[in-house]
C-alpha cells in the first residue's frame, strides 16, 4: 500500500505550487488495444487499468491536487456487449471495495457523476457506501464519471431550470452561465487539465461544458501503461502553459484598448 500524502509537500520536483493544475481530468483510453496487443481477453485490461486508478490517485493526493476526475464508464458503454457490461459492473463494485482502505489512507474522498441510478444496484450500493465512508475525507477529490455523457449533463441541468421556471421560481431572463454551472451534476471548479491515453484526438462527449478552457494533453500511452511518470509528465507540460482565457497576457495598455 501506497503511503498517505505528505504534510506541507504540494508541488512536484522542480516546479512552482502555483503552475501545478488543482482539477485534472483524465480520459482513461485503451484497455482493450492493451490488452489485445499482450494476447488477452479485454477483460485482462480493465483490471490493469483498476491497478492504474490506485496508482495515479495516490500520485494525486501526494502532491495535493484538489480533485481527480475520471472517465470510468460512459453513457455510450451502456451500448457494449452485454457480457463486458456486466464485468464492468463487476470490477466497479470491487474496485469500490477494495480501494476504501486506500482513499482512507490517503484522505481522498470519493464521488461520482452521470445518470448513477442506472447502475446495478449491487454497484450503486457499494458507490454509494464507499461515498458515505469517504466523506469526511478533506484531501484529494476522486471524482468517477459513471454512466456520464457530456451532452446528457447539460440536458438534465437544462430540465432542472425548466421546472424552476414552471414553477415559477425562475426567471428565463434570469439563465446564464453561472446558473447553468451551478445545475451540473458536480457544481464546482472546472478542470485545468485534461488528459487522454490511448492517442486519440477527441473529447468523447466529457465534460464538455466545464472544459472549455482546459489545457490538453494527450499520450499514446494505453491507459493500463499511464504510469506515475506519465502524470508527471502531463503536469510538467501543463506547466509550461500560458492560459489567456481568450484575453491578452501582459500585452500593452493600447494593445488591450484595441
Amino acid at each position: 500500500m501506497t503511503a498517505g500524502p505528505t504534510p506541507g509537500r504540494t508541488t512536484l520536483d522542480g516546479i512552482a505550487p502555483d503552475k501545478l493544475p488543482r482539477h485534472v481530468a483524465i480520459i482513461m483510453d485503451g484497455n482493450g488495444r492493451w490488452a489485445q496487443a499482450q494476447g488477452l481477453r479485454r477483460t485482462a485490461g480493465h483490471d490493469r487499468g483498476a491497478g492504474t486508478i490506485r496508482n495515479i490517485t495516490t500520485e494525486c493526493a501526494r502532491l495535493h491536487l484538489e480533485q481527480l476526475t475520471l472517465y470510468a464508464f460512459s453513457i455510450e458503454n451502456w451500448k457494449r456487449p452485454r457480457a463486458e457490461i456486466q464485468y464492468l459492473m463487476r470490477l466497479l463494485r470491487k474496485f469500490l471495495i477494495d480501494e476504501r482502505p486506500t482513499l482512507e489512507e490517503n484522505d481522498v474522498r470519493l464521488t461520482a457523476i452521470g445518470r448513477l441510478d442506472d447502475l446495478p444496484s449491487s454497484a450503486r450500493k457499494e458507490l454509494d457506501r464507499t461515498m458515505e465512508l469517504s466523506a469526511g475525507n478533506r484531501g484529494l477529490n476522486l471524482c468517477l464519471a459513471l454512466g456520464y455523457g457530456g451532452r446528457t449533463e447539460i440536458v438534465d441541468a437544462a430540465r432542472k431550470l425548466a421546472a424552476r421556471v414552471a414553477a415559477g421560481e425562475l426567471a428565463p431572463e434570469d439563465i446564464d452561465e453561472a446558473a447553468i454551472s451551478a445545475n451540473l451534476y458536480q457544481p464546482g471548479r472546472d478542470p485545468d487539465l485534461l488528459v487522454r491515453t490511448a492517442g486519440e484526438l477527441r473529447v468523447s462527449n466529457f465534460l464538455l461544458w466545464q472544459i472549455s478552457y482546459s489545457e490538453l494533453y494527450v499520450t499514446q500511452a494505453c491507459w493500463p501503461d499511464f504510469t506515475v511518470e506519465e502524470l508527471h509528465g502531463a503536469l510538467r507540460s501543463f506547466a509550461t502553459r500560458t492560459r489567456k482565457y481568450g484575453g491578452l497576457v501582459d500585452a500593452p495598455e493600447a494593445a488591450v484598448r484595441r
